[in-house]
C-alpha cells in the first residue's frame, strides 16, 4: 500500500513544509491518472486505518484505492495538523480528497468542506450517535460525518493503587468517578517517594483546554449546558487555581506537566510510575504497539475523571470527523470510503484494533458483543458524563488565545487573575496571538 507521509516543521519566522511521498504521489502532481480512482486520505494513520483501508481496497480493487497521507499524533500536535490542513486548502488543491478535523474545528473548515445534506439519508444519520452527530453541523448545512468519538476520562495504576489497604473501596469508587476531594485526600496519603500521582497535560495546546473545561464544568453546571466562556466569572477563576495548586500547592502533579501533550504525558506516567493520569480512550491500545514494559500497561486501568462533591462528573466530548474537501475531483468515490468507515463492520475494526469508540449506534445494541468487550460497554456510561467545548467559527483561535495564558499560569509566569484578565481581553478586542 502506498502512503504518503507529511512532515512539518515550525521556525519563529514562518512554517516550513516538506512533502515526503512516494513516485506515485509526484506523478500525481504531474497529472497522471491511472483507470482507478485514487482517494488521497489525511489523518494519522494508524494501524487500525490501515486495517480499514485495506479491507475497502480490497473490495473495490480495480474501481477506487484510497492512498492514505499521514499525519502522526507522535510528529505533529493537534495544532499543528490544524494549520497544515488550513494551509493545503487554502491553495484550492485537489491534492487531498478527504481530511479528518478535530470536531472544534468543523466550524472553521466548512468553507472548504463538501456540503453533505443530499448524500446522507435519514437512516443513516439515525444510525449515528447523536453527541457525535451534531458537531457535524455549521449553519444548519451537515459538512461533516463522525468518525469516532472520544471522551475524557482518567488511567490509574493498579498495582499502585492497591497498596492502599481499603483499594478495593477506592477501586469501586474510581470506576463510578470519585470525587476530586476524596483523590486528594489519597495524594497526602500516598508514599510516592520520586513518583507522580496525577498527571494532566497543560502544554500551550488544545489539551490544556480540554482540563481546564471539564474543571470548570465540574464546578459550574450552567458551564456544561450553556458552554459561555465568561473568564470573569468565580468558576472560571477557581477552576484555573484548581490546576495550579495541583502542581504548586498540593504538589500532586510535576512541574514537567507544562510541557506535556498526551503523547509526552502518557510517555511519563509510564517511565516514572506515575499513579494517576488524565486521558482520552484508545492510550493502551495506541502503546502497545511500541512501548516495551508490557507488564506496565497490563497494570493499568481505567476510571471516569473525578467529580467535585455534591456535583455530578464533567467530561469533555473530542472525536474526529471526516469532511470531503470541495475542491477534491474525486467526490463520489471519497463519499464512498466514508460510508464505509461508519458501517458496523469496520466501527467494530477500528475499536477492536485502535480502541476507537464506535459512532454507529448498532454496535451498541448488540449485547453480546457488549459482553465480549466490556470496555466498550464502560466507555458507553462515561459517554453519559460528555459535553461539547463551545462551538464558534472563531473557536480555534479563542482557544489558542486561552491555552497560552493557561499555560502562562500553571508555569507561575502569571497569577490565575492575570492570566484570565489578559486572555478576556485580547478575545474581546480580536488580537492575533502570535506564537
Amino acid at each position: 500500500m502506498k502512503t504518503v507521509i507529511v512532515l512539518l516543521g515550525f521556525t519563529v519566522v514562518a512554517a516550513m513544509l516538506v512533502v515526503m511521498v512516494s513516485t506515485d504521489f509526484f506523478a500525481l502532481f504531474r497529472g497522471e491518472r491511472t483507470h482507478v480512482t485514487q482517494v488521497y486520505f489525511a489523518d494519522n494513520i494508524s494501524p487500525a486505518h490501515q486495517a480499514a483501508i485495506q479491507e475497502f481496497n480490497t473490495r473495490y480493487a480495480g474501481k477506487i484505492e484510497v492512498i492514505p497521507v499521514n499525519l502522526p499524533f507522535d510528529k505533529f500536535t493537534t495544532n499543528e495538523r490544524k494549520e497544515l490542513l488550513t494551509r493545503s486548502l487554502r491553495t484550492k488543491s485537489d491534492r487531498i480528497d478527504i481530511f479528518a478535523v478535530d470536531y472544534i474545528w468543523v466550524a472553521r473548515f466548512a468553507k472548504w468542506a463538501e456540503p453533505l445534506d443530499l448524500c446522507v439519508t435519514d437512516g443513516e444519520k439515525k444510525a449515528i450517535l447523536n453527541d457525535a452527530l451534531e458537531t457535524c453541523t455549521y449553519n444548519n448545512a451537515l459538512v461533516a460525518m463522525p468518525f469516532y468519538i472520544d471522551i475524557g476520562m482518567m488511567y490509574y495504576r493498579r498495582d499502585l493503587v492497591q497498596k492502599f489497604p481499603d483499594s478495593q473501596h477506592i477501586e469501586e469508587r474510581l470506576r463510578r468517578s470519585i470525587s476530586w476531594e476524596e483523590l486528594l485526600r489519597l495524594g497526602s496519603r500516598f508514599d510516592r517517594g520520586a513518583r507522580s500521582f496525577y498527571i494532566f497535560q497543560a502544554n500551550d495546546f488544545e489539551g490544556l483546554v480540554c482540563n481546564y473545561f471539564e474543571i470548570l464544568a465540574g464546578m459550574d453546571p450552567e458551564f456544561r449546558v450553556h458552554r459561555r466562556i465568561d473568564l470573569s466569572s468565580h468558576h472560571a477563576h477557581a477552576a484555573l487555581q484548581f490546576l495550579v495548586d495541583l502542581v504548586h500547592r498540593q504538589k500532586l502533579s510535576p512541574t514537567a506537566v507544562s510541557e506535556f501533550d498526551e503523547q509526552r504525558s502518557y510517555t511519563y506516567m509510564l517511565q516514572h510510575d506515575g499513579v494517576f493520569i488524565r486521558g482520552w480512550p484508545n492510550f493502551l491500545e495506541q502503546f502497545r504497539t511500541f512501548f516495551p514494559d508490557t507488564n506496565k500497561l497490563n497494570n493499568i486501568a481505567r476510571s471516569a475523571l473525578p467529580h467535585f462533591e455534591g456535583k455530578r462528573p464533567a467530561s469533555v466530548f473530542g472525536g474526529w470527523n471526516l469532511m470531503v474537501s470541495k475542491y477534491s475531483t474525486r467526490k463520489d468515490a471519497a463519499i464512498k470510503f466514508i460510508r464505509f468507515l461508519q458501517t458496523e463492520e469496520i466501527q467494530r475494526l477500528l475499536f477492536e484494533i485502535g480502541g476507537y469508540i464506535p459512532i454507529n449506534t448498532s454496535v451498541y445494541a448488540d449485547s453480546s458483543y457488549l459482553s465480549n468487550h466490556p470496555d466498550l460497554r464502560y466507555y458507553r456510561t462515561l459517554l453519559d458524563n460528555g459535553f461539547h467545548r463551545p462551538v464558534l467559527e472563531e473557536y480555534t483561535k479563542i482557544s489558542d488565545i486561552l491555552s497560552h495564558y493557561l499555560h502562562a499560569a500553571v508555569k507561575r509566569e502569571l497569577t490565575v487573575a492575570e492570566a484570565l484578565q489578559n486572555a478576556s481581553r485580547m478575545i474581546e478586542s480580536n488580537e492575533v496571538l502570535i506564537k
